[in-house]
């Protein structure tokens, strides 16, 4: 039974979240929540379709008692909720970064499983949860990448969950990679609708959680290849943004066309390219996984995908992405007039305001 409703549940959440994206994205354009990507407006509510359809099916199991949820992943659906609503108020209204990385902070405390961490590695857990999350969504930048790598990586996860005999987590992330892959019908480039924060902190929220509620209790060494292996390619961006715009003397949270995607964009890539080979990293890196917590491979595989991810990471910061800063061309008349009224006002002469 479990399995068919595993089934039943993933293909429900495949069509409802196609359907509501794509009803989502009128509202979204009337109401300007929208993103600016190559001077075309994107709608961003694709982010509250895969969040409410994956919250509603999972919930339905405990409803109808086919797939009882159990507290733990309860707290992680109320939080995974809470998470996606701070989204969805950063992408209507313009907030600061410490608001969102705050309550997602506070959402992880609330679903790390101390019993089997301990506090101070419960504490690590919970800012890993929130480097993840902030991660996909600094990975939203580009058509189907966040949809793709989230797909990807719950795959991994679920396989993990399902390993270690945790039938409803599994559950979970498969209803979550099925409401991803529906979303994912509208987002293929050239995207017709977004995630927006809405959605992008609310996957890498539960992936991140519900990595480490697979792996509490584990050799804690094995835990970490394990769960930077799952997420290499969002911790990689985060890396390469944060090394480019110390070097390039920018702020840390300024945005700018310095991701993963812009840069291979640059060397010539098409959009659907960039996410096909991102998407082919994020299979190796997850595949590496779920071979070492298997124990199919030995945890020094991660320090392979650590090493590659470097390289990467390197490589692509030689490409230039921040030009020099534009100078306003004024017409020369124009300039000739702004210098009169510079040496008009040096010896004296009044100056007229305009009324109004």
């Amino acid at each position: 039974m479990p399995v068919l409703y595993g089934i039943a549940a993933a293909t429900t959440a495949l069509v409802v979240t196609a359907l509501l994206a794509m009803l989502l994205r009128l509202p979204a354009l009337r109401f300007g929540i929208v993103d600016r990507r190559r001077q075309r407006p994107l709608p961003l509510l694709g982010g509250v379709a895969v969040a409410l359809v994956t919250c509603l099916v999972a919930a339905a199991g405990e409803w109808t008692r086919f797939a009882p949820l159990g507290s733990e992943i309860g707290r992680l659906l109320i939080a995974a909720g809470a998470v996606a609503c701070l989204g969805l108020v950063a992408d209507v209204r313009r907030v600061k970064a410490r608001f969102l990385v705050g309550g997602t902070a506070v959402a992880a405390a609330c679903v790390v499983p101390y019993g089997d961490t301990g506090i101070l590695l419960g504490l690590v857990a919970v800012g890993w949860i929130v480097l993840v999350a902030v991660g996909f969504k600094a990975l939203d930048h580009a058509d189907a990448l966040v949809g793709t790598v989230g797909v990807l990586t719950a795959f991994g996860v679920g396989i993990c969950a399902a390993a270690e005999v945790m039938d409803e987590l599994a559950v979970l992330l498969s209803v979550l990679a099925a409401a991803l892959t529906g979303f994912l019908m509208h987002n293929w480039h050239p995207a017709r609708i977004g995630l927006g924060a809405t959605g992008s902190l609310f996957v890498g929220f539960v992936l991140a959680a519900s990595a480490v509620m697979t792996r509490a209790g584990l050799d804690p060494v094995s835990s970490v290849s394990v769960l930077y292996s799952l997420t290499a390619l969002a911790t990689a961006d985060v890396v390469l943004v944060a090394l480019s715009r110390r070097l390039a003397g920018r702020p840390l949270l300024r945005r700018g066309p310095d991701h993963l995607a812009h840069r291979l964009r640059r060397t010539g890539l098409t959009p659907q390219g960039v996410t096909v080979l991102l998407g082919v990293g994020t299979f190796c890196g997850v595949l590496v996984g779920v071979l070492v917590h298997m124990g199919w491979m030995a945890r020094s595989g991660a320090f392979w995908v650590a090493a590659v991810a470097l390289i990467a990471v390197f490589a692509l910061l030689h490409i230039k992405t921040y030009g020099p800063r534009r100078q306003p061309n004024f017409p020369v008349q124009d300039s000739a007039r702004a210098s009169d009224r510079v040496a008009s006002s040096q010896v004296g002469a009044p100056l007229r305001v305009r009324n109004g």
